[in-house]
């Protein structure tokens, strides 16, 4: 481990550095919990990514980058300004780890209501990947939900900011537009939300095709080189 040194009361003190754990990809999973996603489509989307890191072609995709490894987290948003559902942190490298987590993902709860605050919940997520305990080659928010940003009380609205932050961050921003209730929300994350290296966004019609569009956009994420960036070096 190493050590940094501080000067306090003019003695010399060392303090242990946290070492960082190297991987190939730092993913946040952040889903929409706010008043247009009942129960039960709350869970399709849970069951969805559970599922989907189940999935031998998930895995083989984990396996595919240099360092075999990526860290997902999965964080639950709604109203802007309230408390976000924050998990913790996983490495995942094989079959065994993909399965810890896709056990964790089917019992992580709810508890969130209210408005649809995408912009806050992004930059909640930019603090996650800025706070954790890894380095990532490439740093993904991998956005899901059914509405636009709220219009809030707010001069400015969150989704914007976001951009910026994840911009300068190098953090890519990638969408998943459920169109059951918008048949246009694609093109909203795609003007508003996507940004970053490589960005797309998937559209579904309902939730009951959630688990099938986010199987493909993980493939999408964490395949090395990203799927979506081949696609952009196409002439």
């Amino acid at each position: 481990m190493r050590l940094i040194w501080c000067f306090i009361a003019g003695m010399l003190l060392p303090f242990p550095l946290m070492a960082q754990e190297r991987v190939d990809l730092e993913l946040v999973l952040a889903l929409d919990a706010s008043a247009s996603v009942s129960a039960d489509e709350y869970q399709l989307q849970m069951q969805g990514i559970a599922n989907a890191f189940r999935d031998p072609s998930v895995q083989r995709a984990i396996a595919s980058g240099p360092i075999q490894k990526i860290a997902v987290q999965i964080v639950v948003w709604a109203e802007a300004g309230d408390p976000k559902r924050t998990g913790e942190w996983f490495s995942v490298a094989d079959a065994n780890d993909a399965e810890r987590f896709a056990r964790y993902v089917e019992g992580f709860g709810r508890r969130l209501i209210g408005g649809t605050g995408i912009g806050d919940g992004v930059l909640h997520s930019i603090d996650q990947i800025l706070g954790n305990e890894f380095v990532g080659t490439r740093r993904v928010i991998d956005v899901s939900g059914d509405g636009r940003e709220s219009i809030s009380d707010l001069i400015f609205l969150f989704v914007g900011i976001a951009r910026q932050k994840a911009d300068q961050h190098d953090v890519t921003v990638n969408g998943l537009a459920i169109l059951n209730n918008d048949p246009t929300l694609d093109e909203y994350y795609r003007q508003e939300v996507a940004t970053g290296p490589g960005n797309f966004v998937m559209a579904v019609g309902s939730y009951q095709d959630f688990a099938d569009a986010i199987k493909k956009k993980l493939l999408r994420e964490i395949g090395t080189p990203p799927l979506a960036v081949l696609e952009k070096q196409k002439p």
